[in-house]
């Protein structure tokens, strides 16, 4: 009978706090919501998202959602394979640039081929 007494008394208190808590307690009304905390997004608008980019991104932090190890993880792959592709690009831009000079100078040096 005590332990049945003690539970009934417990549940009447959080009651009373869940009905205090939305209601809110006198004049000052309920409770403001509070404002998440979001990610300020410093991935720059201007120009592609490059390795250092990734490296410095930072999340915020929840009760709910994802493993950090995981995300970490993810974000590292990320990183590596946009400085792979960025240097990939620049070798294969390199590599087009030379082409058309040589290009050029064989069209300077032998100049346009006339049809007979």
């Amino acid at each position: 009978m005590v332990m049945f007494l003690f539970l009934v008394v417990a549940l009447a208190v959080v009651v009373a706090a869940v009905t205090l808590a939305v209601v809110g307690g006198g004049e000052h009304g309920p409770l403001p919501e509070a404002a998440p905390e979001r990610l300020h997004d410093p991935l720059p608008p201007d120009r592609p998202v490059a390795r250092a980019d990734v490296d410095s991104l930072r999340f915020p932090l929840a009760a709910r959602g994802y493993r950090m190890a995981d995300v970490d993880d993810a974000l590292g792959r990320l990183a590596a394979e946009l400085a792979e592709r960025d240097a990939r690009i620049a070798d294969l831009e390199s590599a087009l640039a030379g082409a058309r000079a040589a290009a050029r100078a064989s069209l300077e040096k032998h100049g346009p081929e006339e049809d007979r």
